[in-house]
């Protein structure tokens, strides 16, 4: 009957561990995530710079003119998906959150 008993605690044991273990790699999933994010922000904000120089030195050239509205462009799509990507992580974390609470 020890024995049994025994068993039981190590099965308690062994879930609070594998919640703790869970616990640490999500947060270390979220630092890794908000480091991209900072980083994708940084190069976003430098490209959207450099395509409104770009701009202002045209001098009234079409076709200067048209690249840098070009490369404000392809720095708004990327502002875009870096956003929808993190809307993306936040759902696709409360699908596999543990315990099924939604919160």
């Amino acid at each position: 009957m020890g024995d049994d008993a025994a068993w039981v605690w190590a099965e308690e044991a062994t879930a609070e561990s594998a919640e703790e273990t869970t616990s640490e790699l999500r947060q270390v999933v979220n630092r890794i995530r908000m480091v991209i994010i900072a980083l994708a922000s940084a190069l976003g904000t430098l490209f959207l710079t450099i395509a409104a120089v770009r701009w202002l030195a045209a001098n009234g050239e079409p076709g200067q003119i048209d690249g840098a509205k070009r490369a404000l462009t392809g720095t708004a799509v990327g502002y875009g998906i870096a956003v929808l990507a993190t809307v993306l992580m936040d759902i696709v974390e409360w699908v596999v959150s543990v315990g099924g609470s939604g919160e």
